[in-house]
């Protein structure tokens, strides 16, 4: 039986468990032997971190083909306007490649929401926005690439949902042991 690990990753945590050069990795936060991310989420970014033991699960949760959905909530300088938020939609160009479609939605910042240490810095004059972005792929630093293409760069981004996995319930820097069938949509059989 495949072991699935969910984990809270704190600010700045890097994801790997070796090599940190005096910066805070996984290994000061999971004491569980042989499990590796199931994809990354940056230094600077925050939250759900899925991590296995199994290659196969690995696989589903990472290979775009799966489709598997990721949320995050992203703050943004300033406010993205109907065709900023529509390019978003639609899918941007970046230069290497153009984003697949994403859902999108403004939304009020998380109720739940920890304060960041350190905290995003504060511009009295620049008024900031937070959305739901939901993406079926994950490229390198992909939404910061993303909002900074249609001119709202990215001041915070916190995954809260990979397939049927979520944040609740879950402090920073704390993690549970689940269930692999539970990422995976109604219908499916989960790893391939």
């Amino acid at each position: 039986m495949a072991r699935v690990i969910l984990f809270n990753k704190p600010y700045g945590v890097l994801c790997q468990f070796t090599g940190g050069s005096g910066r805070a990795t996984l290994k000061d936060y999971l004491p569980v032997p042989d499990i590796y991310p199931a994809g990354r989420l940056d230094a600077d970014s925050e939250g759900l971190l899925v991590l296995t033991d199994d290659g196969r699960v690995q696989h589903r949760i990472t290979d775009p083909r799966h489709k598997l959905r990721k949320t995050y909530f992203v703050e943004t300088e300033g406010n993205p306007s109907a065709a900023a938020l529509a390019r978003l939609r639609s899918g941007v160009a970046l230069g290497d490649f153009t984003t697949q479609p994403a859902t999108i939605r403004t939304v009020q910042a998380p109720i739940w929401l920890w304060p960041r240490t350190p905290p995003v810095r504060f511009r009295r004059h620049i008024p900031t926005s937070w959305l739901e972005i939901t993406l079926t792929e994950g490229k390198n630093r992909q939404v910061r690439r993303m909002t900074a293409a249609v001119g709202h760069p990215t001041l915070r981004l916190i995954r809260c949902r990979v397939g049927g996995w979520t944040l609740e319930g879950l402090a920073p820097g704390h993690w549970r042991e689940v269930d692999a069938s539970d990422a995976f949509p109604h219908g499916s059989r989960g790893p391939d």
